[in-house]
């Protein structure tokens, strides 16, 4: 099965819609990967989650809990998907401390003993 992978600027795009126009184009390229090869699967790092949770922040002064509602949205749009699933979101859906990234770090260092 392909895997695909997008860095923080693609995954902004897709949470914020903006630019418009890139917005779109960006939209378009990766349901063209989805529509030409069903098996396809482009995933999102927790580094890129992250990443683009710390952007819309500061960038777009979105709050933290609306960032978070933003984070699921996009990783559950069908379009990306976190790349340890399932895992991902209930992290971003849990109460919010410890912190996103706190989690997110966790989840990058696997089961704790």
């Amino acid at each position: 099965m392909p895997r695909y992978g997008i860095d923080t600027s693609i995954f902004v795009r897709l949470l914020t819609g903006d630019p418009a126009k890139d917005y779109e184009q960006t939209r378009t390229a990766l349901e063209k990967i989805l529509h030409d090869d069903a098996a396809a699967e482009i995933e999102v790092s927790n580094l890129v989650i992250a990443e683009g949770y710390f952007a819309v922040q500061h960038h777009y002064g979105v709050p933290k809990d609306e960032a978070r509602a933003a984070l699921v949205s996009v990783l559950t749009s069908g379009l990306v998907k976190p790349q340890y699933g399932q895992t991902v979101l209930d992290a971003l859906e849990e109460a919010p401390e410890p912190g996103v990234i706190d989690r997110l770090i966790a989840i990058d260092y696997g089961p704790m003993v």
